[in-house]
């Protein structure tokens, strides 16, 4: 079956220089999450210094988004999340990036001179325990999440960038 986001995104990586290398690493992770699976949600402290609990989640709509400062995809993608999460909040929506950058203060600088507020953090190795990032970047998985935070069941899971307008569809899971 064709995929036209993955031919868009080996065609970008074989085009800019340095990006080869990246599309591939970007390949390598975890099988993508299955609809129906259930999730631990780890505290994760995000790049401002605070901590992200799961009781924060509890009861709520959770985004957990892998992403990356030097992905051109995430770049396209990154706007239109922050503009989900700011328009949804208020009705229930949390999102949880993590970044796969090597260095913290790299995804910090990236966040803060793009004006991204929603809450970001390092996908460490403690992280990655209980949420492995999928094969693929941008990675975006939709948990409900269970009134006591501390788990959360896959509704949606999504490897690479997605359109505009099913970012925004994402809505339709509060």
């Amino acid at each position: 079956m064709f995929n036209r986001r993955k031919l868009i995104s080996w065609l970008a990586a074989f085009t800019a220089p340095g990006l080869a290398a990246r599309a591939w690493a970007q390949g390598q992770g975890s099988p993508l999450l299955a609809v129906g699976s259930t999730l631990a949600l780890p505290p994760v402290t995000l790049l401002d210094g605070r901590v992200w609990t799961p009781a924060a989640a509890g009861g709520k709509t959770l985004v957990v988004y892998w992403w990356a400062s030097w992905c051109p995809f995430c770049a396209v993608q990154s706007p239109h999340i922050e503009a989900l999460w700011r328009a949804n909040q208020a009705r229930g929506l949390e999102v949880l990036a993590l970044s796969i950058d090597t260095k913290p203060e790299a995804a910090a600088a990236y966040m803060k001179s793009k004006g991204y507020s929603f809450p970001a953090g390092m996908l460490t190795p403690e992280v990655a325990t209980k949420l492995p990032k999928p094969a693929g970047l941008p990675v975006v998985v939709v948990l409900k999440v269970a009134r006591d935070g501390q788990s959360g069941k896959v509704v949606f899971a999504e490897a690479g960038e997605m359109f505009p307008e099913d970012v925004q569809g994402l809505k339709k899971f509060l």
